[in-house]
């Protein structure tokens, strides 16, 4: 107990405060147990450890932070270290890494079965384990999801321009007066195509040089190890996976066909279908659909992306089209807070059953919109609004 105080006090001393993101006020820190859910390299860690900084500072054992990855517990259980920091006098107890521990989700009931009064946060990269996981807690647990940088928080953080975020609603309401705002405080054309290429993972400003090798080894880790392990994909079907999100990094975004698809790497279309699935709650991808309701519809995506511009311009083999980019960025940003439906015949998206967007460059028409109710044209290259026309790196204000 004593070596995971001092691990604790050491993690914490190094742990910055300069910058502590939106995301922590957006968690209710109160709730008996939660969860916080994200890929590998959004800053969930750092998150813990700033809250544990904020609400107990540095040296208390009323708070105990654990990677569930420490060496310390391949002899110990977690049953094991609550009873002892319960006993203690423990009021909070982190689990970070959830899911690298064998029957994590059934071992975090039985400690909150047989001490209520023990808080516990959970947090894991693993996506896929921690769905298998929620079955036992989701009574309990109030989950959470933990994404990238937004284009205003990577403003923020690479480049020390702070902005405040905006409702989808306000920004629709009023852009000029936004645009206005941010164009006082920075030129965002300047730096919103850099973002697109490496804005989205706050690793990079530790390690520019691997930025795109990390991101490699967290989709492969993904497909060679989780898949296999927890969704039962055979291992010599990994390597086609991996071509099939190579194919999605040349052609995406595109009408899906899947017969096509499967044609070209060479698996059954079911298997296709079930894969892309896979990949969707792994969040290496989006699966749009044209109609969320229909159950037919559930089972083959009209549009696939990937989930964020930097996964895209990391896993493509050939130059990025900035169109593809710009939609996938579109998707990103909006997907955290909103619903997405692919728009089919008006538009490229139908958000929230109501707003129709068109994503495009500066010259891009109304045309595939014109009368349509509630439509806007989402430009790149633009500074500031034209109407209905409004400047792409705008949704990237969101959060």
């Amino acid at each position: 107990m004593e070596l995971l105080f001092e691990k604790q006090d050491a993690m914490l001393n190094a742990t910055g405060m300069e910058i502590v993101r939106n995301f922590m006020g957006h968690v209710n820190w109160d709730a008996p147990m939660l969860c916080i859910r994200g890929p590998r390299g959004v800053g969930k860690s750092t998150l813990l450890r700033q809250h544990i900084i904020q609400q107990y500072g540095i040296g208390s054992e009323e708070v105990l932070y654990c990677s569930l990855d420490f060496v310390y517990f391949t002899q110990h259980s977690i049953l094991e270290v609550a009873e002892k920091f319960y006993k203690r006098g423990g009021r909070l107890l982190v689990l970070d890494e959830a899911h690298k521990y064998e029957n994590w989700s059934r071992e975090v009931k039985e400690v909150a079965e047989i001490y209520p009064n023990l808080q516990i946060i959970l947090s894991g990269s693993s996506l896929l384990k921690l769905m298998d996981g929620d079955a036992d807690l989701s009574r309990r647990c109030r989950g959470y999801y933990m994404p990238g940088l937004s284009f205003r928080e990577y403003l923020q953080f690479y480049k020390g321009i702070h902005l405040p975020s905006y409702s989808l609603e306000h920004l629709l309401a009023d852009p000029k007066a936004v645009a206005a705002e941010v164009n006082k405080a920075c030129r965002p054309l300047q730096h919103f195509h850099d973002y697109l290429k490496y804005g989205y993972y706050p690793f990079y400003l530790k390690n520019p040089i691997d930025y795109y090798p990390l991101i490699e080894q967290i989709t492969n880790y993904v497909i060679d190890v989780e898949l296999p392990q927890l969704r039962k994909v055979s291992p010599s079907n990994c390597r086609k996976i991996k071509a099939l999100l190579n194919v999605l990094a040349q052609l995406v975004p595109f009408d899906v066909d899947i017969s096509k698809m499967a044609s070209m790497i060479e698996l059954q279309r079911n298997t296709v279908i079930e894969y892309l699935s896979h990949l969707d709650d792994a969040k290496l991808i989006h699966l749009l659909h044209s109609d969320l309701v229909s159950v037919k519809k559930m089972q083959k995506p009209d549009k696939i992306f990937l989930e964020n511009p930097n996964l895209l311009y990391a896993l493509a083999t050939t130059p990025v089209k900035i169109g593809t980019a710009r939609e996938c960025f579109a998707v990103n940003q909006l997907s955290y807070q909103y619903t997405i439906e692919y728009g089919k015949q008006h538009g490229d998206f139908k958000v929230d059953g109501k707003w129709i967007f068109e994503v495009g460059g500066e010259d891009k028409t109304f045309d595939q919109i014109a009368d349509q109710p509630n439509s806007y044209v989402l430009a790149d290259d633009i500074e500031s609004p034209r109407g209905h026309k409004l400047p792409l790196w705008m949704i990237g204000l969101l959060y």
